[in-house]
């Protein structure tokens, strides 16, 4: 990754198209993200902002984001300051990793104020601040920096602002600029805004072109910057330049934008989800692991009530030999006559001989009966570790929205307390997710069991298409078509992968079939069905194409 001084100077310029723009609405969809509605130059846009410590970021956005039912206090003063204010400015601070907005907004009486949303993008050091730009003061911030904390500068309400220390670094922009004969790590610590990955980049540029540092320089710095994004050796790459010292392929996007929503926003939903959902992954790993405890407690039960045979043969030969056994004995050793061998076996003194032979006669009955209770336990075991392991791969693939909805499930299923809520909330449909394929044929996808249930039973036609990985857990997709061409079969074949615990396999075979051959049998568990007459493509799940079709 390279969110450095030189992306930041690149995404600055992105952002000019927001100047004159309105703030409508102010939302804070979590306790590290801004979300900024503005109408700008006759558009509406999203601009997300983020304070993560790993995802720190600034861009425009499309994806939708679940908000709080009530706004956190730095949501509500963000809403009394800037909301409905003006962009008059968005600025770079010298080669940093800092974005300022300049917003021109009026107060409550009605007089013009003028305000500065700070976005700082220094990894764990990351903070949004609000400022008030006439006293150059700090109204309030994300995250407060107290002088026990950081001696250096307070980042607290009614304190004075002070920008994060400088590096004391060259201007690389400068006319007197020079890099010939510098090594990466010279040209990261003499020169403000490279990062490594950047610096690298540059000296390959060099090698081939000497001159060839002011045309590389001017990418960041145009007026419409390109993104472009690189995957090696398992590691992810991102520039406002091509990264032409790396050996894969450059994706190149039409802006910085959409670079980093492809980048960052499975990234981020999955970070958001765990803070929501950590409680629930660690009780289904425990359900998990438990269950899987008591199959093998059972199976050893199983294998001890399969000697049961050989207490009915102990009877029968007891009763064969009644001449010989006396009481007292401890054992005899009779004659096996299925086989002429000689068997032993253990008596109880105390008991006759028909005594002892009942004993096994019973014991043979408890055995027979336990063997089919076991099994059945055995069924019942392996069937909740398949719906705990199914839930474990719902919620890890899940989206916030998806989240209530698995806990709901759980709930209705007897297995966990529904979490008490003060408002009472109206029944709600299931919110499935929707797609379009390259041929225009809208696609839904079930991404937990009650949305599964509700896409196949409440949603689809009879005469719609179903899809689901063959033997694998994972999502129901429709194609909401009698008889979809072989691209969008092989697109909502791929969803179907990319939403199953086979995502990051290949060749991944997907059943399809017509959704009235798909059958909900009597007293299942939510989400599960048999269907028949189906037919099997073999699919390799691809993100770039489920991001590409999503509606």
């Amino acid at each position: 990754m390279a969110f450095d001084g030189l992306f930041t100077k690149a995404m600055t310029s992105e952002l000019q198209q927001l100047l004159t723009g309105r703030i409508s609405k102010v939302h804070q969809p979590n306790q590290l993200e801004l979300l900024l509605h503005i109408r700008a130059q006759g558009k509406n846009h999203k601009l997300l902002i983020s304070i993560h410590p790993s995802y720190s970021r600034i861009h425009l956005t499309n994806t939708a984001n679940v908000n709080p039912s009530e706004p956190p206090m730095f949501c509500m003063l963000l809403r009394k300051h800037i909301e409905g204010g003006v962009i008059t400015a968005v600025e770079q601070h010298g080669s940093d990793r800092l974005i300022i907005l300049r917003i021109r907004a009026r107060n409550e009486i009605g007089d013009e104020i003028e305000r500065e949303l700070h976005v700082e993008m220094m990894g764990r050091h990351s903070n949004i601040i609000l400022v008030d730009a006439e006293r150059d003061m700090i109204l309030d911030s994300l995250k407060h920096l107290p002088p026990s904390v950081n001696s250096y500068r307070t980042i607290l309400p009614g304190q004075d602002y002070k920008f994060p220390p400088s590096q004391d670094k060259q201007d690389p922009f400068a006319a007197d600029a020079d890099f010939s004969g510098l090594t990466d790590k010279e040209i990261v610590s003499r020169f403000a805004g490279f990062s490594p990955l950047t610096a690298k980049e540059l000296n390959y540029r060099l090698e081939q072109d000497p001159d060839s540092a002011a045309a590389f320089l001017q990418e960041f710095t145009a007026e419409k910057p390109k993104g472009f994004y690189v995957e090696q050796q398992g590691k992810s790459y991102f520039s406002a330049t091509q990264l032409t010292h790396l050996e894969q392929d450059n994706m190149q996007f039409d802006n910085l934008s959409e670079l980093l929503d492809r980048i960052y926003y499975a990234k981020a939903e999955r970070d958001r989800v765990k803070q929501q959902a950590g409680d629930l992954e660690r009780w289904l790993q425990n359900e998990i692991a438990k269950l899987k405890l008591k199959l093998k407690k059972l199976q050893k039960e199983q294998d001890q009530a399969q000697k049961r045979d050989q207490l009915q043969l102990n009877g029968e030969l007891i009763m064969a030999n009644l001449h010989t056994i006396k009481k007292g004995m401890k054992q005899a050793e009779v004659v096996n006559y299925y086989n002429e061998e000689t068997v032993t076996i253990t008596l109880d003194p105390r008991k006759t001989p028909i005594e002892n032979s009942q004993k096994y006669y019973s014991r043979y009955q408890k055995a027979k009966t336990a063997v089919v209770k076991t099994h059945e336990q055995i069924e019942k075991t392996e069937e909740d570790i398949r719906y705990f392991e199914l839930l474990m791969q719902q919620v890890q693939q899940a989206g916030l929205s998806d989240i209530e909805e698995i806990r709901e499930e759980l709930a209705e299923q007897g297995y966990m307390k529904a979490q008490k809520s003060k408002k009472k909330k109206k029944p709600q449909k299931p919110n499935v997710e929707h797609y379009v394929s390259s041929t225009g044929i809208p696609i839904s996808v079930g991404k937990n069991n009650k949305q599964n249930d509700y896409v196949t039973f409440k949603v689809a036609s009879k005469s719609d298409t179903w899809l689901h990985t063959k033997d694998i857990p994972g999502s129901h997709v429709i194609i909401h078509s009698p008889d979809p061409d072989e691209d969008t079969v092989l697109e909502a074949a791929s969803i179907a992968a990319y939403f199953s615990k086979a995502r990051e396999s290949a060749s991944v075979p997907v059943d399809y079939t017509d959704v009235r051959q798909v059958k909900k049998p009597s007293g299942a568990k939510p989400g599960f069905v048999i269907y028949f007459e189906q037919k099997t493509v073999y699919v390799t799940p691809d993100e770039d194409l489920v991001l590409k079709l999503k509606k």
